[in-house]
């Protein structure tokens, strides 16, 4: 899981939520699959807070230099 992809655990969360709609697993599979799901949105949350974190932007200082601020989602076109 740890080698997974975003992508790719996005699309297995999918599978899971899927399987889970279907309410035909049986009891102890349909724990098991939740706790894959818990963990991968986990990694998925974690994955984005990384992401976000390496997003910056370039803004002219004072001096006219270009200076890195990091990314605020709020500033951020819609």
């Amino acid at each position: 899981m740890e080698n997974m992809s975003f992508e790719q655990a996005v699309a297995r969360i999918e599978e899971i939520v899927r399987a889970l709609e279907k309410g035909d697993v049986p009891l102890d599979t349909a724990l098991s699959l939740f706790e894959e799901g818990t963990a991968l949105i986990k990694m998925c949350g974690k994955m984005l807070d990384e992401a976000e974190q390496k997003i910056v932007r370039l803004r002219k200082g004072a001096d006219g230099a270009p200076e890195e601020l990091p990314f605020d989602a709020e500033d951020a076109p819609c």
